[in-house]
């Protein structure tokens, strides 16, 4: 006799199992080349270069310039 939670083996000794949880496998992928990092990599790599562009209008200097006048 079974049960969704346990199983009547014979000699009526009872066998408790946990309840499994169900599998599934996700198809998207979740690291690499996603549309997502692709994204976020083109955006940061815009307000770098927009940042570059201000730092030289505001100081006259180039980023090799500005940091060997530290």
């Amino acid at each position: 006799m079974t049960s969704r939670t346990y199983v009547i083996e014979e000699g009526n000794r009872l066998n408790n199992y946990a309840i499994e949880p169900k599998m599934y496998v996700e198809q998207t992928q979740g690291f690499g080349f996603t549309e997502y990092a692709e994204m976020l990599n083109g955006r940061l790599a815009m307000i770098g270069f927009v940042s570059l562009i201000l730092l030289e209008v505001f100081t006259g200097h180039g980023l090799i310039g500005w940091l060997t006048s530290l």
